[in-house]
């Protein structure tokens, strides 16, 4: 007999993923290139966990009230655990400490990432006391998509600046690295992460107020 039932299997990989966040936050605050490289890396298992517990609760059907309301929760719990220690490491003294381009990451972002995420969870709240579901469209999915690829790109853009300071890194590739490939990867990212979070917040109020409209 199995350990964990098939069905639970999708469950298991949120509850994973839910776990997996506060080790995340803390690997971030150690300035030192292997506790960030590690959190890079679970970082990506979170990630793609989450793509994997999705796909097999719909092909075979195992979706669950439990998994309705872990899956957004650890959603969730990943934005926190990244997006904080971005904002408090941005501001740390330090050039190793800067975004790319931007230098200190303001603090107009995380108020429209947390800000999107909280009206969208009481916008679903309102609607499901009125007996309806707003479920994720793709303009929702296609967000989460830019913010994990901001987040992978700036979780590893930290450990290879912890890295540099530790190893006196200079020359002309790691500039190169640094100002046309890397960073441009982090900034654009997260503009699109941005674009797609203000756009998806819109398309959830229209749905709200006009039922019958594409959800997102």
């Amino acid at each position: 007999m199995p350990l964990i039932e098939p069905r639970a299997i999708p469950n298991v990989i949120t509850l994973g993923r839910v776990m997996l966040a506060p080790v995340i936050f803390g690997l971030l605050f150690v300035d030192a290139f292997a506790p960030r490289l590690l959190a890079f890396i679970l970082f990506l298992a979170a990630a793609f966990s989450d793509l994997w517990d999705g796909y097999l609760a719909r092909k075979h059907g195992w979706i669950s009230d439990f998994g309705k309301l872990m899956d957004p929760l650890a959603d969730k719990l990943l934005i926190v655990a990244t997006f904080i220690p971005f904002y408090v490491i941005s501001h740390s003294p330090g050039p190793a400490s800067q975004f790319p381009y931007w230098g200190r990451l303001p603090v107009w972002v995380l108020v429209v990432i947390f800000g999107r995420e909280l009206l969208v969870t009481i916008v679903r709240q309102l609607a499901a006391r009125r007996g309806r579901v707003i479920p994720a469209g793709k303009e929702g999915k296609l967000k989460a998509v830019f913010q994990n690829i901001f987040c992978g790109a700036a979780i590893f853009w930290y450990a290879l600046q912890s890295a540099a300071v530790a190893g006196g890194w200079t020359g002309t590739f790691w500039e190169l690295w640094q100002t046309w490939l890397h960073g441009p990867v982090v900034i654009i990212s997260l503009v699109i992460a941005l674009a797609l979070t203000l756009y998806s917040m819109l398309i959830y109020l229209v749905s709200w107020w006009r039922p019958g409209q594409g959800l997102a």
